[in-house]
C-alpha cells in the first residue's frame, strides 16, 4: 500500500508532526500490557511499523494496589516504574522516527512520574516536552462521611471501608489526552484513565474528532470506532496471537519469542486495519483478533466508557491475509453522567505456606498435615478470617472446575503439594504462622518434601468498584507541562 505524506500544523507551535497516511490514515502501536510487560516488540513497531504514536498501559486492575504499598514506603513513588528505562531504551528511537508516546504510568503520582521521566532524559541530554494529565484522585470524596458511593457489584455501603480507604481513582477518558496532544506533547503521562482512551486520545488529535460533546450518529459512531481500536490494542501481544487459548490451534502462532506487538491503521471515518511490524512472531488474524474483542466484556452491546457506550453487535472483521484483519461497524451512544472508580482499602494480612508431601500416601499425609495445623490454631486462639488450601498441580489453577481424582487414586499420586493461606485482621498473627510449620519436618508425616514461603506474609488491600458524577470529577481534571531541554 503507498503512503502519502501530511502535516499538521499545532496550535501556533513553531514545529510540524509529519504522519504517514493513506487516504487520511494514521497508525498507533501497542505499547505494554501491564506493568512489568516486554518493551522490544514497540521497537520493532517503531522501526518498522510506521507508526507515529505508541500508547503504552501500565495499570491492570489490582496495578494501583501494588504502586500503594510502593508509596507507604516512599511518597515519591505510587507509579509504574518501568516507564524510566523504558523511556531511556526507546526515546532516541522515537525521536528519530517522529512517534509520540501516551502511557498511564504516572498511576497515583503521575506528577511523580513525569519528574522521574525529565530527570532521566536530561541526564542522557535528550529533549522531550511531557504533559501531565491529573485530577483523577477521588479519594477525599470518597472519605467524605456523609457521602454514599456503594459497592458497584453488590450495593454495599462505603461505611464499612471508609476509615480504611487508601486511594481511590477515577477513570479518566480520552479528552485530555488529545487536548495536550493539540498542545504539542511528546509524551503524556497519565493517572488512571480508561485502558482503550489511551489510544483513543491520539486517534482523536490526528483526526480532529470531538470527544466531549459528541453527539450525533456518526460522530459517536468514530469515538465507538476508535474505543474497539484501544481495546483491541490495550493488551500488547495479546491482540497478536499471544495468550491464544483456542484448543488445538494455539500451537500454530508463530516465534512467540519474537512476537510483535498489534498496530491499527485508523482512517478518518475511523473504520481501522490491525496488523503488527513485518517480520516479527505472533499472528493477526480473524480469531486472534475477535478473541482480544470479547476480552473482559460483559456486555457486547453496552461496552461503556468515559467517552462513548460501545455496541459491537454490527462489528465486522474481514481477515485479509498476511497480518491484516479490517475492522469496521462498531456503533455508538452517547456517556452517561458517572465514572467507574477504582478504590483500595486496608483488609488485613495474608501469610502463605507451601508443603509437600511424597509418595506413599502422599495424600492422606497432606490431610493429616491440614488436620494438625487447624487443631494449633484453634488451641493457640490465632484469629483469622479463613485458612484456604489449595493443591497445585491439581486444581490450584480451576478450583472447583478441576475435580479431583477418585479417592482410590489420590494416594497413588507421586507428590502432593499443598498450598496453605492465612487470612487475618491481625498482622502479628500473620507474622507467627509460619512458625508453626518447621517442627513437623521431623516429627509430622513421613517423607516431606520441603515448606517454601515460611516468612511470606504481605499486607492485603481490598478493592472496592464505585461510581462518582463525572462533572465533579473533569471539573479537577488538569494538564501540566514538564519541558526536556538538553
Amino acid at each position: 500500500m503507498r503512503h502519502a505524506i501530511f502535516s499538521k500544523q499545532l496550535l501556533g507551535k513553531n514545529r510540524e508532526y509529519a504522519y504517514a497516511a493513506a487516504m487520511n490514515s494514521i497508525r498507533i502501536g501497542a505499547g505494554l500490557g501491564f506493568y512489568g510487560d516486554a518493551w522490544e516488540p514497540i521497537a520493532a513497531s517503531i522501526e518498522r511499523g510506521g507508526v507515529q504514536f505508541i500508547a503504552s498501559d501500565h495499570l491492570a486492575e489490582l496495578t494501583l494496589a501494588i504502586l500503594q504499598k510502593d508509596r507507604q514506603r516512599d511518597a515519591l513513588l505510587g507509579y509504574a516504574r518501568d516507564v524510566v528505562p523504558l523511556l531511556l531504551r526507546l526515546w532516541p528511537l522515537m525521536q528519530r522516527h517522529g512517534v509520540r508516546f501516551v502511557c498511564n504510568a504516572g498511576g497515583l503520582n503521575p506528577r511523580g512520574a513525569a519528574t522521574a521521566v525529565t530527570a532521566a532524559l536530561a541526564a542522557k541530554g535528550l529533549k522531550a516536552r511531557v504533559a501531565v494529565v491529573s485530577g483523577d484522585d477521588v479519594l477525599p470524596r470518597l472519605q467524605d462521611a456523609g457521602a454514599g458511593f456503594p459497592h458497584l457489584f453488590t450495593g454495599a455501603s462505603a461505611d464499612a471501608v471508609r476509615e480504611r480507604l487508601v486511594f481511590a481513582n477515577a477513570y479518566l477518558g480520552a479528552a485530555p489526552i488529545a487536548r495536550a496532544l493539540d498542545e504539542g506533547a511528546d509524551i503524556v503521562i497519565t493517572g488512571r484513565v480508561a485502558d482503550a482512551a489511551l489510544f483513543l486520545g491520539p486517534i482523536a488529535h490526528a483526526h480532529g474528532w470531538r470527544i466531549e460533546g459528541a453527539s450525533e450518529g456518526a460522530e459517536l459512531d468514530r469515538l465507538a470506532q476508535g474505543l474497539t481500536v484501544g481495546h483491541l490494542l490495550e493488551c500488547s501481544g495479546q491482540g497478536s496471537g499471544g495468550n491464544f487459548g483456542a484448543q488445538g490451534m494455539w500451537q500454530s502462532i508463530p516465534d512467540l519469542a519474537h512476537i510483535g506487538y498489534p498496530i491499527a491503521e485508523v482512517w478518518a471515518d475511523g473504520s481501522a486495519l490491525i496488523t503488527k511490524a513485518p517480520g516479527t512472531g505472533g499472528r493477526v488474524n480473524f480469531d486472534t483478533v475477535r478473541q482480544q474483542l470479547l476480552y473482559e466484556v460483559h456486555n457486547p452491546h453496552a461496552y461503556r466508557s468515559p467517552d462513548v457506550v460501545l455496541d459491537m453487535g454490527g462489528i465486522r472483521l474481514d481477515d485479509e491475509g498476511q497480518d491484516r484483519v479490517r475492522l469496521t461497524g462498531a456503533r455508538g451512544s452517547a456517556p452517561g453522567d458517572q465514572l467507574k472508580v477504582v478504590a483500595g482499602f486496608r483488609d488485613g494480612y495474608k501469610a502463605e505456606v507451601t508443603w509437600g508431601f511424597s509418595w506413599p500416601d502422599a495424600w492422606d499425609k497432606s490431610q493429616q498435615a491440614q488436620a494438625t495445623i487447624r487443631t494449633l490454631l484453634r488451641e493457640k486462639r490465632i484469629p483469622h478470617d479463613e485458612l484456604y488450601v489449595e493443591y497445585p498441580g491439581l486444581n490450584s489453577a480451576h478450583g472447583p472446575l478441576a475435580p479431583l481424582p477418585a479417592p482410590d487414586a489420590l494416594n497413588q499420586l507421586n507428590e502432593v503439594w499443598t498450598r496453605l493461606v492465612l487470612r487475618t485482621p491481625d498482622k502479628a498473627a500473620a507474622d507467627g504462622f509460619g512458625r508453626l510449620f518447621p517442627w513437623m519436618g521431623l516429627s509430622g508425616p513421613a517423607y516431606t518434601c520441603g515448606f517454601t514461603g515460611l516468612h511470606n506474609v504481605s499486607e492485603l488491600l481490598g478493592i472496592w468498584p464505585t461510581l462518582v458524577d463525572r462533572r465533579e470529577v473533569e471539573a479537577g481534571v488538569t494538564v501540566e507541562w514538564m519541558e526536556v531541554a538538553s
